[in-house]
């Protein structure tokens, strides 16, 4: 990769420049929403359980993994990512036990106010990770090593793709227009940038920070799969069929999370 052109320009800049890119990925996702019209209650269960089965290996491949080499090995770095897990779990219960949800409703929704709700949980998940992942793109240009900052943000990008597909038929689903689901779908990558800034400005401040970054998303996202969106999608459609959803999005996730590095 030839990264001449991009000497001289400022760090933080190439850090906010390329996790945009990154966040912006998740709109190829989202876009799939457009070939949809109806969607029977069995369907929205399998895209559902395909959204888990991202969740999960975004959380184990994209999240604690990368955490635990920002943490450092032995009782640190394991201490580090269990206390990080473990408050990003109860931030996620805190957000659906405190948080008004009526805010989220309009029309026929509050018909299913339930099932949105478990989908909203799932978006706020899926948006809290892009977070650390655009911290460590701007962390990664940040330490000076620019290929490792554009690697980084060409693997997350490629990553955010099944993730704005998993948003946007969670909501599509749910009753929201394509429309709709599109716009959010792309806006859930769009913390990125704010990580990606933050990260190669101060990277001082924030590669310490990083680790406990990862930690509480990957924390949130297994609370809500676990807890909300894997019994959400064993409601209308078989179980074995929803099972082998989740499966093929795990498997998709686990791909491009290895083969990007």
């Amino acid at each position: 990769m030839d990264i001449t052109f991009f000497h001289g320009m400022p760090i933080w800049l190439l850090g906010a420049i390329f996790s945009l890119a990154a966040g912006l990925a998740t709109g190829l996702g989202a876009v799939v929403v457009f070939f949809f019209k109806d969607v029977k209650k069995k369907t929205k269960d399998i895209m559902l359980a395909f959204g888990a089965g991202v969740m999960l290996a975004a959380t184990s491949f994209s999240l604690i993994i990368p955490g635990l080499e920002a943490a450092g090995e032995g009782i640190n770095g394991a201490s580090i990512m269990v206390a990080g897990m473990l408050i990003g779990g109860l931030f996620l219960w805190g957000a659906d036990r405190w948080i008004p949800h009526d805010f989220f409703m309009h029309g026929k929704e509050r018909k299913h106010f339930m099932s949105l709700r478990r989908a909203w949980l799932f978006i706020i998940a899926i948006t809290l990770h892009n977070f650390p992942e655009g911290l460590a793109v701007g962390v990664g240009f940040g330490s000076g090593d620019l290929l490792n900052g554009l690697t980084l943000a060409l693997g997350i990008g490629l990553q955010n793709i099944p993730e704005g597909l998993a948003v946007a038929l969670a909501l599509i689903a749910n009753g929201y227009s394509r429309g709709r689901s599109f716009m959010i779908g792309l806006a859930s990558g769009l913390v990125e940038p704010i990580g990606g800034l933050l990260g190669a400005g101060i990277v001082s401040v924030f590669q310490p920070v990083l680790p406990w970054g990862l930690a509480f998303a990957a924390g949130a996202m297994l609370f809500v799969t676990v807890g909300d969106i894997i019994p959400e999608t064993h409601k209308h459609a078989e179980a074995r069929m929803v099972t082998f959803a989740a499966l093929v999005g795990f498997l998709v996730m686990l791909f491009l999370d290895v083969t990007l590095g």
